[in-house]
């Protein structure tokens, strides 16, 4: 039985681990408020140049081992198409870039954890969105038994300016600024941008905000063509 202040016993938790800068200082976190050993899984789905030195960086932050495993066919086979094929968006708007990664990277997490006799797992989702529940439903459904932690549910950080400064404090290596504060998911289907100017929707999109596209300003004046060949409904 534990009290109110005391945290639940974990001796090895699996971090859902991107590299950006809430995931970074959730692995000190963890050690830091659960006493535990730390491991790192990172799926790659096509975010490329994001895991660059992505293994080095969570060591350096207190990770005691470091998974990257390249599910990339299967996302795009088992998720991405079928996803398309059936037209699915969100509110007719959405085009579920982010959602449809969860629930893999989730299985991924169970059998990582399985595999090292982990007693928890752990992710970086914040409250705003569905991704606390993408990943924990996925997590119960294939194994009930992991603890599952998510420190947005728990901490006392309330922002990026709290979360930069904790990183700071623990000397975790971080990409983001507050000059450039995005909260970014990207894989081989979609990138989106959150947080910073974002957060009100009054607010054009800053110019630094646009990686894969330009700003209707800046594009080219004259067309680019491609074409797509489908076979069965697969590009």
């Amino acid at each position: 039985m534990t009290t109110k202040n005391t945290k639940p016993s974990v001796k090895k938790c699996v971090l859902a681990y991107s590299g950006g800068l809430d995931t970074s200082i959730i692995v000190p976190w963890l050690k830091n408020n659960y006493k535990c050993e730390v491991i790192c899984f990172c799926a790659n789905l096509g975010q490329e140049d994001e895991l660059a030195g992505l293994e080095a960086k969570a060591l350096a932050s207190g990770a005691s081992k470091v998974y990257v495993e390249d599910l990339r066919l299967e996302f795009l086979n088992d998720f991405v198409f079928p996803t398309m094929q059936a037209g699915a968006t969100y509110e007719r708007d959405y085009l579920l870039g982010t959602s449809m990664a969860r629930p893999i990277i989730a299985k991924k997490l169970v059998e990582i954890a399985e595999m090292e006799g982990a007693d928890a797992v752990a992710h970086g989702a914040t409250g705003k969105g569905n991704d606390q529940v993408r990943f924990e439903l996925t997590v119960m459904a294939l194994n009930p038994r992991l603890r599952i932690i998510a420190p947005w549910r728990e901490w006392n950080i309330r922002g990026r300016k709290d979360a930069l400064d904790y990183a700071a404090e623990h000397n975790v290596p971080v990409k983001a600024t507050m000059e450039r504060i995005y909260s970014q998911d990207k894989n081989i289907w979609h990138l989106s941008n959150e947080g910073g100017p974002l957060e009100d929707p009054w607010n054009e999109p800053p110019a630094d905000m646009f990686e894969w596209t330009a700003a209707p300003e800046t594009a080219p004046d004259e067309p680019e063509y491609v074409e797509l060949y489908f076979r069965k409904g697969v590009p």
